[in-house]
């Protein structure tokens, strides 16, 4: 599979950034868009009750799970998106390492949000993804 994305980064900006600034995909690129990726069990329950890391550690391994199953790997990634429930910034930063750590050089643009609450019981991250494939 070819690879569809271009990261683009600014001299111009901040690198205190984690993330390239922007990012392109050919137009005759198939986009996916995968729903936001949840810190669940295959069983329903929720992972990771109360750690911030261990819940973004399991919904990147369900972000790739779904990644795989459109067709596509993480450099298809071309953008995210990182909810945690709290208003810490710790609690924040300890998701978004994971998360960043997991793209490795593959550093897509993000955004990082603090929400007051998630979908599921005990849940505190979720991960929402675009990714873009040359078939």
């Amino acid at each position: 599979m070819a690879r569809a994305i271009t990261l683009i980064r600014s001299s111009s900006l901040s690198d205190v950034a984690e993330y390239a600034y922007a990012a392109t995909a050919p137009a005759e690129s198939r986009l996916i868009f995968l729903a936001g990726a949840c810190p669940l069990n295959e069983d329903g329950s929720t992972a990771a009750i109360g750690d911030y890391a261990g819940q973004a550690a399991k919904a990147v391994e369900n972000m790739w799970i779904a990644l795989t199953e459109a067709g596509a790997s993480v450099e298809a990634v071309i953008s995210t998106r990182v909810l945690v429930a709290s208003t810490s910034r710790a609690d924040l930063v300890a998701a978004w390492e994971v998360v960043r750590d997991a793209f490795g050089d593959h550093d897509v643009p993000s955004t990082l949000i603090g929400v007051t609450v998630l979908g599921y019981d005990d849940q505190l991250v979720e991960i929402e993804a675009v990714a873009a494939v040359l078939d």
